[in-house]
């Protein structure tokens, strides 16, 4: 199986992806009838996988599967003389957060052995399925581990700064990539409009904010009102019919009100001051105060291995530019801590 054929494979299961989002029908669609049943099955198993959010997390996988990203992939893969087994250790706070990993080692040519995370054990089996009936040669490169990892030859794992450690402790041996924790911050400074601060809704709550690309914490200018941003985001408030979110909003809560701290409220999130962390609880958003954009850079900057992305109206130096509305619409190429998962996987073949 050649580089080409690998491609043209991820092109089919973008196009199974958006044919079933959009209702259309796919050549796959007889043979893979059951994907509602798999999302239906995930939120069972998961309350935080919601219908909304498994569509929004494959309609970003097919738009992240682009003819021209993947046509970029296969340019950039080096071929393997003898492909590698890498072990891949998932993440599960949002739907298929593991995919890209995964996309990844295959499109280079490499053998995927997959630890799936508890929380999302349905969706990724599902999709690579689907990958293996565009292209057979592809069942002989996925493999997953229900236990302890064995046989393997590199590692990629994603969890939180004290699994990093343990990570670190069994795997540093091998060729790896850890990814500890990171949050998305964004920028405001009192000049946006409506349209504006409605996107930032999207990046703040899209996936309960359970995600690294998230907004966690927003830096706004000294003596910032918030009555803007409440009204631009109240149209989210159905975030409190999930009752997992609800617990946690209520807890947080009573916690800040036991404790005596100050926060503002809108009856479905909270916005409090924290002039240090960056992640925050489910249903708070985090806020601190800057005097001038170039101290606020060198402060991000100084801190840029805690932050996943940057959200603002304005380029953020020393940070790619995403706009409000744009956390969670990663290309393929936007690789999780930066860190270019192609490029790691070519230094497999040298």
């Amino acid at each position: 199986m050649n580089v080409q054929q690998r491609v043209n494979a991820f092109k089919g299961l973008a196009g199974f992806l958006h044919d079933f989002l959009n209702n259309s029908s796919n050549p796959l669609s007889s043979k893979f009838p059951e994907l509602d049943k798999v999302i239906h099955e995930s939120y069972l198993y998961n309350g935080w996988f919601t219908n909304e959010n498994i569509h929004k997390a494959l309609s970003g996988l097919a738009a992240m599967l682009s003819n021209e990203s993947l046509d970029q992939v296969g340019k950039l893969v080096k071929e393997p003389t003898s492909p590698k087994v890498v072990a891949i250790i998932m993440a599960g706070n949002i739907p298929a957060v593991g995919f890209h990993d995964a996309a990844c080692v295959l499109l280079s040519g490499n053998k995927v052995l997959i630890k799936l995370s508890s929380d999302d054990k349905f969706l990724i089996p599902f999709l690579l399925n689907v990958l293996v009936v565009l292209e057979p040669a592809f069942a002989s490169q996925i493999a997953y581990a229900e236990n302890k990892l064995t046989q393997f030859e590199a590692v990629i794992a994603t969890g939180s700064n004290n699994t990093s450690n343990y990570f670190e402790y069994y795997f540093g041996k091998y060729p790896h990539i850890i990814r500890k924790n990171r949050n998305s911050v964004a920028v405001l400074t009192g000049n946006e409009n409506e349209e504006d601060l409605k996107a930032l809704g999207a990046d703040i709550f899209d996936y309960f904010g359970m995600g690294c690309r998230n907004v966690s914490k927003v830096f706004v200018p000294e003596g910032y009102i918030f009555d803007k941003l409440f009204e631009a985001v109240f149209h989210y408030g159905y975030v409190l019919d999930n009752k997992k979110y609800g617990n946690n909003y209520e807890y947080n809560r009573n916690i800040y009100l036991m404790m005596q701290d100050k926060f503002l409220d809108n009856n479905f999130f909270i916005i409090k001051k924290d002039t240090n962390s960056f992640s925050s609880p489910i249903g708070v958003l985090l806020q601190d105060e800057y005097q001038t954009k170039s101290s606020l850079e060198e402060l991000l900057n100084e801190r840029k291995g805690e932050i996943q992305c940057v959200v603002s109206k304005d380029e953020i130096k020393g940070f790619p530019h995403i706009p409000f509305g744009g956390s969670q619409c990663p290309g393929f190429f936007d690789y999780a801590d930066g860190v270019d998962v192609i490029a790691f996987l070519n230094t497999l073949s040298s």
